[in-house]
């Protein structure tokens, strides 16, 4: 190629290289803005810039940031937020299974009323706590806090007051509960002292000879280990061996992923206990049982209602997809949602919706929940009135010149199920699930 061929090719060259360069930038100018997510920081900047210089009062700059990131995670889901650092200590203080407050677990859920605002429900009222002595209870929605109304009232914000961040430990808080009743919704103060809140998160004990009952109230830290230092002593004194145990998931509000798949695995030999789908359904991780430590021999079920949720919902929907155990109760809550909590460099936090758990047989939790089995809605055994109207007044023991029986069996004990028609029948169920389980065949 001649010198002037040459450079003329490279003058060329040269020419379509900025051409090209000059293309892409006019395309880039040419987009919609809206391609870059972060184009609308300068949005945020601005008004921060506005309310510094402008603001009426002096104004606190890390107020305004927190303020300005918590309004970006309220467009999520209820379960997404930004936890200031205060906030942050006292949901790692939660999970040890201690805390200061009343003893109630809170939603930000629809107004009862119908309208369109949030008020603070109650999901559970821990057993033993200020909150479930004075009778608080699962679906009650919070309308005044001292006096201050809730309605569209920011969770982190009235948690905060509840615990009491002035008068602290001892002091007393007035809530304002509106419940529905039947001549409609009505309202009904309760004062409580607040105290620290310290979860005896297992309780074991024997319904009747042989027959276990485990209530786990919260799955925080230590839940497996307690859990199986309970069974492992209801089992030591029922000879080795239960003849059925009831496991009580009622207003169980969950807790932490991995103790609610140990709490599963001590049930299950093998199998999925749980899957977790991200984006798309994408798959971000599955848990197995294992064969190690399983207590099994003996028939389950599992109480759950309206104020089970999360880790709970997770161990019913596997103990019912494996078949191991029956759900009794009513309708779960249907958190089934998986929230990742990330520390930010000034020690507040980012919770954040990740994923969604499906069970075994892949079911959604999510807003469905779990459906029991055998459904059974809660009442006072007390208040039930047996009918025998249809029966003959009298039996033969009161026949006069009837014939005694010569044997005298020792009277069946009474299960220790109080006044708890769920429990009772739960029982009942595990004794029929024994007696046929235990029927001797019959000779033809």
């Amino acid at each position: 190629m001649s010198k002037r061929h040459s450079t003329a090719f490279v003058i060329s060259s040269c020419l379509l290289s900025a051409l090209a360069v000059l293309f892409t930038i006019s395309v880039a100018r040419a987009l919609p803005q809206k391609y870059s997510p972060y184009h609308k920081l300068n949005v945020l900047t601005r008004v921060l810039s506005y309310v510094e210089n402008n603001y009426v009062d002096p104004v606190d700059h890390d107020e305004l940031i927190y303020g300005a990131v918590r309004g970006m995670l309220e467009t999520l889901d209820p379960h997404s937020s930004f936890l200031r650092p205060e906030q942050y200590r006292e949901m790692k203080i939660d999970t040890e299974g201690e805390f200061g407050g009343v003893g109630i677990e809170v939603e930000m859920r629809p107004a009862a009323d119908g309208s369109h605002d949030s008020l603070l429900t109650i999901m559970s009222a821990l057993d033993g706590t200020p909150a479930a002595r004075a009778g608080l209870t699962t679906g009650d929605q919070i309308v005044r806090i001292d006096g201050k109304p809730t309605r569209n009232l920011h969770m982190d914000e009235a948690i905060a007051h509840m615990r009491g961040r002035g008068p602290g430990v001892g002091g007393q808080i007035k809530l304002t509960i509106e419940r529905p009743g039947a001549q409609g919704f009505h309202e009904r103060d309760f004062v409580l002292t607040r105290e620290i809140i310290k979860i005896d998160n297992v309780q074991g004990r024997f319904l009747a000879p042989g027959y276990g009952y485990l209530r786990l109230k919260q799955f925080t830290e230590k839940a497996d280990d307690d859990l199986a230092v309970a069974l492992n002593r209801l089992e030591k004194e029922a000879g080795g061996h239960l003849q059925g145990l009831v496991l009580d998931l009622r207003n169980n509000p969950g807790g932490l992923l991995d103790q609610a798949v140990r709490v599963a695995d001590e049930f299950l030999e093998s199998g999925l206990i749980v899957r977790t789908e991200g984006r798309e359904g994408h798959v971000l991780d599955e848990e197995n049982a294992h064969p190690r430590g399983t207590h099994s021999g003996f028939p389950m079920i599992v109480l759950v209602n309206g104020g089970s949720a999360s880790a709970s919902e997770i161990v019913a929907g596997a103990l019912q997809d494996h078949g191991r155990a029956a759900i009794l109760g009513t309708q779960t809550f249907g958190k089934g949602s998986v929230q990742t909590v990330i520390e930010l460099d000034d020690g507040s936090a980012l919770k954040l919706t990740i994923a969604r758990y499906f069970t075994p047989l892949g079911r959604s939790i999510q807003e469905h929940g779990i459906t029991p089995d055998v459904t059974v809605e809660q009442m006072k055994l007390s208040e039930l009135k047996p009918q025998h109207g249809n029966e003959p007044m009298q039996k033969e023991r009161d026949l006069e010149g009837h014939l005694p029986n010569q044997e005298h069996p020792a009277p069946a004990p009474t299960p220790q199920t109080g006044d708890d028609y769920q429990l009772k029948t739960a029982f009942d169920h595990l004794k029929a699930w024994q007696i046929f389980s235990h029927k001797p065949p019959k000779k033809v």
